[in-house]
C-alpha cells in the first residue's frame, strides 16, 4: 500500500508516518533524507541531482521523483510505504503517478492531516530541531542536547520563527490544498484526519482510516 501525507507545516505528517510505518511494517520514506542520501551515496540520481546543487540550481521534479521511484522499487518497500514530503504540488502529484506507474504500482491512499492556523502557529513557534538527526522537540529550550544522545544541540529553524510560520501557511495553501482537489478528482482516497488532540489518538484515527480504504479497496 503505498500511501502519500498531506498537510501543512505543524499538523505532525513526520511523527505520524514514523507512527503509522511502525504499525504497518512498512517504511516511511521522507523525500528530502532520501534525496540527500542519493547524493551522498553517489547514485546515478544522486549525482544528476548534485550537478544541478553545485551550479546553485534547484534539482528538478523528474530527478527527486525517480530518486523516490527507486526507495519504492527496492525490496524494503515491497509491501508498501509511506511518503512524507513527497508531493507539495499539483506536478509532482502527476509526476508522482507517472513514476509508480512505469513500475506498476500507484497511490492507494492519501491522508491529510488537518488543524486550524492558531494550533499550526502555536505548534511551530515552540518547536526546536536538532542540528544533527533534524529531529524536532516541543518544549525544550535551543542550545539543549538532543534527546536522542547523537551529539546535536537543538537549535530554532529560521522557518520556524513566527514571522515565517504564516508565510509558510500562505505558501501551503497557494501550492498544496489543490494538491488534495487533483487526488479527489483522480478516484484517490483523500481521508482527512483531525490533527488535534493527543499523538495516539490521531494515530488511532489515520490507522482506522487507512482500514475503511482497504475495505473499500
Amino acid at each position: 500500500m503505498i500511501i502519500v501525507l498531506l498537510g501543512p507545516p505543524g499538523a505532525g505528517k513526520g511523527t505520524q508516518g514514523e507512527l503509522l510505518a511502525a504499525r504497518l511494517g512498512i517504511p516511511k520514506i521522507a523525500t528530502g533524507d532520501l534525496f540527500r542520501a542519493a547524493v551522498r551515496e553517489g547514485t546515478p540520481l544522486g549525482l544528476e541531482a548534485k550537478q544541478f546543487m553545485d551550479r546553485g540550481d534547484l534539482v528538478p521534479d523528474s530527478v527527486i521523483l525517480g530518486i523516490l521511484r527507486d526507495a519504492i522499487a527496492s525490496p524494503e518497500s515491497a509491501r508498501g510505504a509511506i511518503l512524507d514530503g513527497a508531493v507539495r504540488t499539483v506536478p509532482q502529484a502527476e509526476g508522482l503517478a507517472e513514476e509508480l506507474a512505469s513500475i506498476g504500482r500507484r497511490v492507494d491512499a492519501v491522508l491529510l492531516f488537518e488543524a486550524n492556523h492558531a494550533e499550526l502557529i502555536r505548534r511551530l513557534s515552540s518547536r526546536t530541531t536538532c542540528d544533527v538527526c533534524q529531529t524536532p522537540f516541543r518544549g525544550l529550550e535551543p542550545g539543549t542536547a538532543c534527546p536522542r544522545g547523537d551529539g546535536g544541540r537543538l537549535i530554532r529553524r529560521q522557518d520556524d520563527e513566527p514571522e515565517a510560520i504564516q508565510n509558510r501557511l500562505n505558501v501551503y495553501e497557494e501550492l498544496t490544498a489543490p494538491v488534495v482537489e487533483w487526488y479527489d478528482s483522480h478516484g484517490i482516497p483523500v481521508q482527512r484526519i483531525d490533527a488535534i488532540g493527543e499523538v495516539t489518538d490521531v494515530t488511532a484515527r489515520a490507522a482506522q482510516a487507512l482500514q475503511s480504504v482497504q475495505l473499500a479497496s
